[in-house]
């Protein structure tokens, strides 16, 4: 049973100016209320109420932190100023929640009996309380404030949009939520963290019945459907600002006030280096963790969710180029992705059977690229984005990679009856579907994720490779995946 405690009519009258909808009494008004509360103490895990219970009495919470629970689920939590039962206060019906103190917890309990009492509060007063409260009852920023007081589990991301975003998005809400968490998402990446305003979040859930309770709730999605669903949806264009530490000051503090326990980055190298930044400046108790979303697999260690889906998606483009090239006698130099390894380029190259990888470690000479093409009747290369990139920027250069490497060859002599043509980087791989692969691997990743968060782990990335799934630190992550010497030369079928 609750402990209840000595009034103090003053401390409570000034506690009440700072609860809204009681801010709007008049201080006569308001110190007639403070008189009719009565404070009581609750330990952890002592009910306030259960579905079911008579009501005819409402709680402000003074202190403390209180559980609201709908039909086996928790949809939001109550604290200091927030007044819970007020619809029940108002109708009289049974209650259809459960709440429960989750820590030691001071309420202020206002009853009907009390409140119509005409010795104790006048009728105008009484009459003005009850539709502040049906006001507050009827709000739907009532409910959005008790779904979004604490954002237990936050997701993040940011950065190029790959195959997969959405699939680890819906599987980690699935399995975090399985383990009893609650799962929330920035609805644009960092930029997001930056601002904190309320409309800058999402719930995602994955239980239906879950979801039918609280979907009337702005900004609630349910999560299943995005397991399969191309691109990224809850991330904006690579917010640049957040290499600015005020940003990144401002987006902590508004984590922290938030309640995030687990915060999640969710995109590849730049992502990764936002997440790091963030980890520095918030308080130990909040876990950290990254997992690596990239066509171009830049993070070393792992298989990068987009990465399967990336390289059949290119493989696929490479042959329908070959094709064209063989049926008009053309040479195709084709740019893709690759900024730093290359990765993506050369095995795309290498599933299609293209004729040549040039990579950003290449050192071929554009000479022999010449000669070896020049009695051809058909051939396709593949250039990665990242070729000889930091070249083209000192030189001032507009040209994509595909480009500049056909300039190159020009200076070096190239003569040959076939027609050349570049085509620069398509963008469109970034929104395919996710193939089985990447969702397999999503699922891994959210699975070995949700373990980490169990076991206390904090700045872990999970890491899939070999088969074997396991954790990589923050500080051992290496973002400069370099390509196998081998499969680089397994991907020349010039004998250049």
């Amino acid at each position: 049973m609750p402990e209840e405690l000595t009034r103090n009519p003053e401390a409570i009258l000034a506690f009440l100016k700072e609860v809204y909808p009681f801010n709007e009494l008049n201080e006569s008004e308001a110190r007639v209320i403070a008189n009719i509360l009565t404070p009581f103490e609750y330990k952890t895990s002592e009910l306030v109420f259960s579905a079911g219970d008579p009501s005819g009495c409402a709680f402000i919470v003074q202190s403390g932190r209180l559980a609201f629970e709908k039909k086996g689920y928790i949809t939001g939590y109550y604290h200091s100023r927030d007044v819970l039962g007020e619809r029940r206060l108002i109708d009289g019906m049974p209650r259809t929640a459960t709440v429960w103190a989750e820590e030691p917890s001071v309420l202020l309990k206002i009853t009907n009996k009390d409140l119509e009492n005409l010795a104790l509060v006048p009728q105008e007063t009484c009459l003005k309380v009850y539709k502040l409260l049906s006001r507050l009852a009827s709000s739907s920023e009532h409910e959005e404030h008790r779904l979004y007081s604490e954002m237990d589990v936050l997701l993040v991301q940011d950065g190029g949009c790959a195959p997969g975003y959405n699939s680890v998005t819906a599987y980690i809400t699935e399995y975090l939520e399985s383990a009893g968490r609650r799962v929330f998402v920035a609805a644009q990446g960092f930029k997001s963290l930056v601002s904190g305003k309320r409309d800058d979040f999402r719930c995602l859930v994955y239980s239906f019945a879950l979801y039918r309770q609280i979907e009337h709730i702005h900004g609630v999605i349910f999560a299943p459907p995005l397991r399969e669903a191309r691109g990224a949806d809850f991330r904006t264009e690579r917010y640049k600002d957040f290499k600015l530490l005020e940003n990144q000051k401002r987006a902590a503090e508004n984590i922290i006030q938030k309640k995030v326990r687990v915060l999640v980055g969710i995109g590849g190298n730049g992502t990764l280096e936002g997440i790091k930044a963030l980890a520095k400046l918030l308080p130990k108790n909040i876990q950290v963790f990254f997992i690596p979303v990239t066509i171009d697999s830049d993070v070393s260690g792992t298989e990068c969710i987009g990465q399967h889906t990336g390289v059949e998606v290119g493989a696929e483009k490479i042959r329908c180029y070959m094709a064209d090239a063989r049926t008009h006698n053309r040479c195709y130099i084709i740019e893709l992705m690759g900024a730093s390894g290359g990765f993506h380029a050369l095995h795309s190259c290498l599933g299609a059977g293209a004729h040549l990888a040039v990579l950003p470690s290449t050192n071929y000479a554009p000479a022999d690229i010449a000669r070896a093409i020049k009695n051809r009747s058909s051939t396709v290369i593949v250039v990665a984005e990242g070729y000889k990139a930091k070249e083209r920027k000192e030189k001032g250069s507009t040209l994509n990679a595909a480009e500049y490497l056909y300039e190159e060859l020009k200076a070096a002599g190239l003569e040959t009856k076939q027609r050349v043509i570049c085509e620069g980087f398509s963008r469109d791989v970034r929104g395919a579907r996710p193939n089985n692969m990447d969702m397999t691997l999503a699922q891994r990743m959210a699975r070995k994720l949700t373990e980490l968060v169990q076991e206390g782990k904090t700045q872990m990335m999970p890491a899939v490779l070999a088969g074997k799934e396991y954790a990589i630190p923050f500080s051992e992550i290496q973002t400069d995946n370099t390509v196998d010497r081998d499969l680089a030369l397994l991907a020349n079928r010039l004998s250049i």
